[in-house]
């Protein structure tokens, strides 16, 4: 158990994990950053940032998402792409974080999930979650082994994700509402032979009896059509504070915004929560930093025990 004990584990892998885990790691605590996926976060898709503090050159968020994360590996931070975090157990002095493969077991867990999540509102998407509709691909692709599914999104996510369940499924349809995806044409999750990609449809309804048999679109044009399948896919975004596989373990707002003090400390000793998952009233790169930067320092007290922070700086 010592071995494999963390320090802290990050789970999010947006500016304020990252900032987080460089922090952590400069700190000399054995720190990772379980990221689902590295373009998801809400920095990944903005395509022009100018007024990042240090950095006087134009990049855009992916670039800067990438320094950051090259930074944090320097300073010795461990970094797990493509990990989806499924579950939480945070009341004891080991806390529990649970993926589809692992756990990892820590001292302390900081929160840095973002605000991308979206409540159900495609009617039948409620209804048949668990029962073919689905927000994880690499948990639920090997339910529907040789079955027809559909990804719901037009984001590199999504893309990925569609490719990752052509390894599974007989026929992938990639339902994206907008006219183009948000990747370059040869993308290589794009060519799977068993992969159809629907441009201009949104999703009205999922239907079915028991299980999900069926969704029904609607074109640009306002024609109507409809597709037999077995499983649907979400990957639409939103803004509502990713905090689903947390449970009840954490307390939070009625707009399920994590509740942190100033210090960014949950309720829970040794557990801390940083960056959009907290609804900050500022939303930017800046502030998810900087909470990342007060939640590892924060981290750090909590695991020395100290009475005070240590303040970071040569």
């Amino acid at each position: 158990m010592a071995e494999d004990l963390y320090d802290v584990v990050i789970i999010g892998g947006g500016p304020s994990g990252l900032s987080a885990a460089q922090y952590a790691a400069r700190s000399k605590l054995k720190t990772i950053v379980l990221d689902k996926s590295s373009t998801a976060g809400a920095l990944a898709y903005t395509k022009k940032i100018e007024n990042y503090p240090g950095v006087s050159e134009p990049v855009t968020g992916k670039e800067l998402l990438e320094r950051f994360k090259e930074q944090a590996i320097n300073f010795g931070a461990e970094y797990k792409g493509d990990t989806q975090v499924v579950g939480v157990k945070l009341d004891g002095m080991v806390k529990e974080v649970f993926t589809m493969d692992k756990t990892y077991t820590s001292r302390a867990v900081i929160i840095a999930t973002g605000s991308m999540g979206r409540k159900a509102v495609i009617p039948g998407e409620k209804d048949f979650l668990g029962r073919g509709v689905s927000y994880c691909a690499i948990c639920d692709a090997a339910f529907f082994k040789g079955k027809t599914v559909c990804v719901l999104g037009d984001s590199e996510e999504a893309v990925k994700e569609a490719g990752l369940l052509t390894k599974y499924a007989g026929k992938v349809y990639l339902i994206a509402p907008s006219g183009k995806l948000k990747v370059e044409d040869d993308y290589p999750a794009l060519g799977a032979e068993n992969l159809e990609v629907l441009l201009g449809r949104k999703v009205t309804a999922i239907e079915g009896t028991d299980t999900v048999e069926r969704v029904k679109m609607k074109d640009q044009q306002g024609n109507e059509s409809e597709l037999e399948l077995a499983g649907v896919f979400v990957y639409i975004h939103g803004a509502r504070p990713i905090v689903d596989f947390l449970g009840e373990s954490v307390h939070t707002s009625d707009n399920e915004c994590v509740i942190v003090n100033r210090m960014m400390e949950t309720t829970i000793p040794g557990v801390f929560a940083s960056g959009d998952v907290t609804c900050t009233e500022v939303r930017q790169v800046v502030i998810a930093a900087s909470n990342g930067c007060i939640a590892a320092l924060s981290a750090d007290k909590y695991i020395s025990q100290r009475k005070r922070r240590k303040l970071d700086w040569h």
